[in-house]
């Protein structure tokens, strides 16, 4: 099983980042078997999505590509995101534009939200409104927002309770991600999730 953890922060050495990190360190002592693959997007990697993507030998689907070939092995998916003015980033929007059916349908995402105070609910709120209807990408029930992001997830012991309890509940989601993968995957073997038909939601 492999596990793709999606940085959104386009700003270079974040704390989204850090966090991403910490998940991968939780994913890893949890399931030693599962594979953990980080796409952070510091830098903004990607241009902005439009239609010539759909021409395989566009400049913009062979930029695509190695992110789309990353996202294609994964099974499952935890999307770091910070809130910037009570927004996910532009940048894992757009990213989420990219990805089609062929790169995440079907399978099970965490939303980790990360807020330098008290926020962090408004990036979970969007992502589960708009940010799965024609890529078909699974957000779970659970998820966490990280708040006070700089007093916590440093080193390996919790600076106190909140940080205690928070590191607990990342611990849960990713077991219950983890779940999702593994009963996920029979539902894209199954021959039902071709999207010829049907290529966008509703």
């Amino acid at each position: 099983m492999q596990i793709a953890i999606i940085v959104g922060s386009h700003r270079r050495g974040s704390e989204s980042s850090r966090v991403g990190a910490f998940v991968a360190g939780q994913l890893a002592s949890i399931a030693a078997a599962v594979a953990v693959d980080t796409i952070d997007l510091a830098g903004n990697p990607l241009p902005l999505w439009d239609e010539s993507l759909w021409q395989g030998d566009s400049p913009l689907a062979a930029t695509w590509k190695p992110i789309r070939d990353r996202l294609r092995k994964a099974d499952g998916f935890v999307i770091v995101t910070p809130e910037w003015a009570g927004t996910v980033p532009p940048g894992l929007k757009n990213l989420l534009l990219f990805a089609g059916p062929k790169e995440v349908a079907h399978k099970p995402a965490l939303i980790v939200a990360v807020s330098s105070g008290r926020g962090g609910s408004y990036p979970v709120n969007e992502l589960r409104t708009s940010g799965y209807k024609n890529n078909r990408l699974l957000y779970i029930p659970e998820h966490v927002i990280v708040q006070d992001v700089n007093d916590v997830l440093e080193g390996d012991s919790p600076a106190g309770e909140r940080d205690a309890w928070i590191r607990k509940r990342i611990g849960f989601a990713l077991a219950i991600l983890l779940e999702y993968a593994k009963a996920l995957g029979p539902v894209r073997s199954s021959g039902l999730t071709d999207h010829a038909d049907f290529p966008y939601g509703m």
